[in-house]
């Protein structure tokens, strides 16, 4: 095995026909940042015409998990000090790289250990062979901070079954790893005591029935998926045509689980709520992924430039920390009939691709 330095918090290695990557910032649950992302793809460049790599392993460094996103409390620091235009830079690389990954011509294998969430979602959830183990934690959280799902997210939760991509995307919801392969976020489940064998496997096993069938060696059937088992009441429900009336049906519907979510519901950002509902639809009816990452470019400078809730909910959430998020406008019934409209509309300075 080789190894290549970098000062990017990702290590590039090769191991006979694999070339891997790893997230190498465990303190922080390997958070991307902008260096990271223009590593990675600057190795993936790299790697596209070189013969000697047949394929490309994502995995992260630590026991915590593959990603916890990107690094939002950065996102915080640039945008209040009036450095918008750097966010926005970030941004375009980490979206490019998420299509890259999706249209790379060599098979991309992404382990989604542990936590992966937000812009880890964007790394794994495009790859073309996408593993989970029993620690698994996958989510789109971005509505607990008042922002909206981004790094393609809205592809993979608009083509989730029926609305669990509208639960997912406004509750911000754990998804377990049976939930992953259920709702289109995963491919396989791999223990994570075969992690090892698997990445052996990869890189020197001479197989000529390809990447999958390998991973298939160590796949194992998930566990009934719970979130699954909850689909009746969930397609009925966020199949209305609002967040209020998504609310209201809930309340209507009383059981437990119904109230738990209409709750949780009316305690984040109203505003990133309705946007999130938009982008969702919007992207179950885009011609790709790249349409899909329009969309959510649109709507995410949307918040970065016009909007307060993104800073608001960061502050509250992981700044002061004090879980006491003022909203514009503070509740669901504050919003503006097409609350949406705004991002949906917005034209960026600069275009994504």
């Amino acid at each position: 095995m080789t190894d290549s330095p970098s000062s990017d918090r990702v290590l590039v290695r090769t191991d006979g026909a694999l070339g891997r990557l790893t997230l190498d910032r465990p303190e922080a649950i390997n958070a991307l940042d902008l260096g990271m992302v223009r590593r990675i793809t600057q190795v993936l460049e790299a790697w596209r015409d070189d013969s000697d790599i047949q394929i490309v392993l994502l995995d992260g460094a630590g026991e915590r998990g593959f990603c916890a996103g990107g690094d939002v409390r950065a996102l915080h620091a640039q945008i209040t000090a009036g450095r918008a235009d750097e966010t926005a830079e970030f941004f375009r690389a980490e979206y490019a790289l998420n299509a890259m990954i999706a249209e790379y011509p060599k098979p991309v294998v992404a382990i989604a250990d542990g936590i992966t969430m937000g812009g880890g979602i964007g790394l794994a959830g495009h790859a073309a062979i996408r593993v989970v183990t029993e620690r698994s934690k996958l989510a789109m959280p971005e509505t607990r901070i008042g922002f909206t799902p981004d790094v393609g997210g809205t592809w993979l939760l608009g083509r989730a079954p029926g609305r669990l991509g509208e639960y997912l995307g406004l509750t911000g919801g754990t998804m377990t790893a049976a939930d992953a392969v259920a709702a289109g976020f995963a491919d396989y489940l791999v223990p994570s005591d075969r992690l090892d064998a698997l990445r052996d496997a990869l890189a020197h096993r001479a197989d000529p029935t390809g990447t999958s069938e390998i991973v298939l060696l160590f796949d194992e059937t998930p566990e009934p998926s719970d979130l699954l088992q909850a689909r009746a009441w969930i397609d009925e429900d966020f199949s209305a045509p609002t967040v209020q009336e998504i609310v209201e049906r809930l309340r209507t519907r009383a059981t437990t689980d119904a109230v738990q979510t209409a709750d949780l519901l009316g305690s984040l950002g109203p505003t990133g709520l309705a946007v999130t509902l938009d982008a969702v639809r919007e992207a179950r009816t885009a011609s790709g992924l790249r349409a899909a990452l329009e969309g959510e470019y649109r709507r995410v400078l949307w918040f970065v430039n016009e909007h307060p809730d993104l800073v608001e909910g960061i502050r509250a959430q992981l700044v002061d920390k004090d879980r006491d998020p003022h909203w514009q406008p503070s509740t669901l019934d504050g919003l503006d009939a097409d609350a949406g409209a705004g991002a949906r509309h917005y034209r960026p300075a600069v275009p994504l691709f």
